[in-house]
């Protein structure tokens, strides 16, 4: 199959089950945005961010390990995947043990005193997911897109039809009569911590489905082979710990750098962290490419025409990217009825944001350079500089400009990143990307966006008429320009 259709098929599969599956998840946004005051959410955006941070370390960096020895030839694939799984089964199960005996002094610390069992529901949830997505690398690295696509929807199913039981259907019982069988299952002391424990069952019953390629892989360990990987594979950890720095630590940290009471930088914090859910296309998106793009960046690397493909590849995202960057800023007035009425309030963060994302994404793209090189101790140079200028911009602008200046600061930050990534790509692994045109493309989409502003503060003009001409402004640009060469390669 040619290159570019085997990656857009793979995507087009990975995305299915990404879009539509973590949308369905997403619609708990509004669900839960209805549901509770934006302090209350704060809560779940606050323990959400740490489980981030905690999952990229307690995944060590292995995935991306076990996909470079795996294709590597030296070692067979069912060796390289028993080593890690065993691995991360071990490491998991020990940070459980202690996160769970010392769940009351870290609730005190995190200033939730009152709810110690979320510091446990969440670990188990960590250690549940650490483990499953090496079962799911085992999936892509295979290309069984469809059982990694119908796990993932039954996963995401499951944890948004707990949470709607729990939240609505038990909380209504109870409210109606506290000694029905439904409405004794609901506590009001818990609240918004069913949101945890339908995330908890969801991961559960995944690991469970996930049990043929876990139980296949835990019975080799090549200490030998074991070296390599973490000698790979740590860096990936650094990598990945600056990367949700500069993704996730504003929602860790706006509680603590807002210039307003407790109550108040809550409520901020989850106006903020709704908002910033309406950049879940561009996100989802980068998702989808990301699974079915690292496989696809390592099997290729071989080809003679690799570079070129990979050129192609990055303006056929970019493409994609904006056009998302245009649905939803020319459709806000659509888009904002995703958060309830109470968060709105904050929307003016989120074309920010999906600039932010937009520039990630081209950050994926470009950052193949240390991966097939193995210069993974410069890549996470690159991450770290880009967590040091989101620290240092979350600590001088939050405390001036709020949550505006959290946004500000993630476009800055991966802004930087795409530069220096570039800059390091062409002396290591020159790819010969049309600069030119990827930048016309976001500086179109940055255009189209601000002459639809201001044409509907002007003229008054129907927002959604004026959104509809903008769009099809861009795509006709795609197609003049593009479609003709992005569809030959493909024929």
């Amino acid at each position: 199959m040619n290159p570019l259709k085997r990656l857009a098929s793979q995507t087009a599969i990975y995305g299915v089950s990404s879009v539509f599956g973590r949308f369905l998840n997403y619609l708990l946004v509004p669900f839960l945005t209805y549901s509770f005051a934006p302090a209350e959410y704060g809560v779940v955006a606050e323990f959400y961010a740490y489980i981030g941070f905690l999952a990229v370390l307690l995944a060590f960096g292995l995935e991306t390990g076990y996909f470079r020895f795996r294709s590597g030839g030296e070692w067979r694939p069912e060796i390289v995947y028993g080593t890690v799984l065993r691995f991360l089964v071990l490491a998991n199960g020990l940070f459980f043990l202690a996160l769970f005996m010392s769940r009351e002094p870290i609730a005190e610390l995190l200033r939730h005193p009152s709810h110690p069992e979320f510091i446990w529901w969440c670990g188990a949830i960590l250690a549940l997911d650490s483990i499953g997505a090496l079962a799911f690398a085992r999936l892509r690295a295979e290309d069984r897109a469809g059982r990694f696509a119908a796990i993932k929807l039954f996963e995401i199913g499951a944890n948004v039809g707990l949470t709607i039981f729990f939240i609505y259907v038990c909380r209504s019982a109870h409210e109606s009569d506290p000694q029905s069988w439904l409405g004794q299952i609901w506590d009001p002391r818990i609240g918004v911590g069913y949101v945890f424990i339908a995330n908890l069952i969801a991961s559960l019953i995944k690991l469970l489905m996930l049990a043929p390629q876990l139980l296949g892989g835990l019975g080799s360990f090549d200490t030998a082979l074991f070296k390599q990987l973490i000698r790979y594979s740590l860096p990936m950890v650094v990598i990945g710990f600056a990367g949700i720095i500069n993704e996730m630590l504003d929602r860790a940290a706006l509680k603590y750098l807002l210039p307003f009471d407790a109550e108040t930088n809550m409520a901020q914090l989850g106006i903020y962290s709704a908002c910033y859910k309406l950049s879940i296309l561009m996100s989802l998106f980068i998702q989808a490419f990301r699974y079915a793009g690292e496989p696809f960046f390592f099997s290729y690397a071989k080809q003679s025409d690799a570079r070129q493909t990979y050129a192609v590849v990055l303006n056929w995202f970019v493409i994609c990217c904006v056009f998302l960057f245009l649905l939803v800023t020319l459709y806000m007035d659509v888009f904002q009825y995703f958060v309830g009425e109470a968060y709105r309030e904050g929307l003016v963060v989120v074309p920010v944001l999906l600039l932010a994302n937009l520039a990630l994404g081209i950050y994926v793209n470009l950052s193949i350079w240390y991966k097939l090189t193995d210069r993974t101790l410069l890549g996470a140079g690159v991450s770290l500089a880009g967590a040091l200028i989101t620290i240092g911009l979350l600590v001088w602008w939050v405390p001036v400009h709020g949550y505006k200046g959290a946004a500000w600061a993630h476009l800055v930050c991966y802004g930087s990143m795409v530069l220096m990534s570039y800059l390091l790509g062409r002396r290591y692994y020159p790819v010969p990307y049309q600069i030119g045109k990827v930048l016309g493309y976001v500086g179109l989409g940055i255009g189209l966006y601000l002459a639809s502003e201001w044409l509907q503060t002007t003229t008054g003009w129907n927002p959604l008429l004026v959104g509809t001409l903008f769009m099809g402004v861009f795509l006709l640009a795609v197609l003049v320009l593009d479609v003709r060469k992005l569809v030959r390669p493909l024929s």
